[in-house]
């Protein structure tokens, strides 16, 4: 924790008030931004995370008290309340959590303290109101776009080149890049506007949910496809294991979607914290049954490639160790865009969060750019000669 600013919601007659509610600003958190108007009614807790910034110097903090009520009972001497806050020195610049503190019903255990509030908060940096973290985003995510759409455009030549050895999953691997790349064009616009008047244009900002959504569904697909062997290996899970795949996949698009939903409200709402905490657990659930049947099957075929020297064990031994690199691929990406990522966010100074946006898009270019690499057609690649094996040597109920 660093410095804070408090500021006194009551005065006067509302005395008993006076030392009830205060709005703090502490050196702490995460980063996000834009104008924010937030309603709440009736609620009981004692501290309400309302945003978090990072400012530069000259950056600075407006707060208006629309209204105030106290178990029903407008409080007026708090109506038009606003506070100042600014940035004046280079020791002051940081990152700030501010909360509001019903201080009064830390008191009253028994019977708590309900209130209702109409608060209105604008930050801006001196060129932005964006958080300091986050203004270099807009020209990441355009450049990113660049990098993405050039992987699609060398695709599909090398798809164009080499059309007698085309799978059609190859095809559904090229839709991947050029998603990805709309998507992140969109999140570009959406950041610009907020950027310069505080607040995203809906138009946008709908448009960039669609993308984000195709992005996932495809992501996920293409990684679930690839690594059940589909147009390459025939079978290599079993059916059972494939519905997992099928429950798996809307899960994931639901949770991108919701996570996108639940970060464009405001974070003092109290179902927030809440749906972001459990999102993200669905997140990561939906990770960890997409690699599943794999670390399943790759259990089996060691067991039986062990215990039955069997010529059927050998090909299913030989087509493990071609995939497993790829399941690793997996393994390393899933978790390293989710934890690792996120680990080195918390870590480095309030001005380069943008870092994170950077690793995680770095992480997929490389992870789409591999697969791309160990999958292309051609009449020599490992992975696509197993696909000429006898179909019933590849059937996995077998086994």
């Amino acid at each position: 924790a660093g410095q804070s600013v408090s500021l006194k919601m009551a005065s006067g007659s509302s005395g008993v008030l006076a030392g009830a509610f205060v709005l703090v600003a502490l050196y702490l958190g995460g980063a996000r931004s834009r104008l924010h108007h937030l309603v709440l009614k009736d609620d009981i807790r004692q501290k309400v995370h309302l945003n978090t910034f990072g400012f530069y110097k000259n950056g600075y903090m407006t707060v208006n008290m629309n209204s105030l009520m106290v178990n029903e009972v407008p409080i007026s001497d708090v109506d038009g309340t606003t506070f100042h806050f600014k940035v004046t020195t280079d020791d002051q610049q940081g990152l700030y959590n501010f909360y509001f503190y019903n201080c009064y019903s830390k008191d009253v255990q028994t019977n708590l303290l309900k209130f209702s509030i109409d608060i209105v908060i604008e930050e801006k940096n001196p060129d932005s109101f964006l958080s300091a973290g986050e203004i270099p985003l807009p020209k990441l995510y355009i450049v990113m776009s660049m990098f993405f759409f050039l992987i699609g455009i060398l695709w599909v030549h090398v798809l164009r080149s080499r059309s007698a050895d085309v799978y059609k999953i190859h095809w559904l691997m090229a839709a991947l890049p050029f998603t990805k790349s709309l998507s992140l064009v969109f999140h570009a616009i959406d950041y610009y506007y907020i950027s310069n008047q505080g607040f995203p244009i809906e138009g946008w900002a709908v448009v960039y949910y669609i993308t984000h959504l195709l992005k996932g569904a495809l992501l996920f697909i293409t990684i679930a496809l690839i690594g059940t062997g589909w147009a390459f290996v025939k079978h290599i899970l079993s059916d059972k294991d494939k519905k997992i795949f099928m429950i798996v996949i809307p899960l994931q698009v639901l949770a991108n979607v919701a996570y996108i939903i639940i970060e464009s409200t405001e974070e003092g709402s109290s179902e927030y914290g809440l749906w972001m905490e459990i999102l993200f657990l669905v997140d990561l659930l939906c990770c960890g049954a997409i690699l599943f049947p794999v670390v399943w099957y790759v259990l089996l075929i060691f067991t039986v490639a062990l215990t039955e020297l069997q010529a059927r064990a050998a090909i299913n031994l030989a087509q493990l160790k071609l995939f497993r690199h790829y399941y690793v691929m997996i393994v390393c990406y899933i978790y390293f865009t989710r934890i690792i990522a996120i680990l080195i966010k918390i870590i480095v100074p309030f001005q380069w969060k943008w870092l994170y946006q950077l690793l995680d898009e770095l992480a997929t270019l490389t992870f789409f750019f591999l697969t791309g690499h160990k999958f292309r057609p051609a009449s020599y690649n490992p992975y696509l000669l197993l696909s000429v094996e006898d179909e019933e040597d590849l059937e996995m109920d077998d086994v």
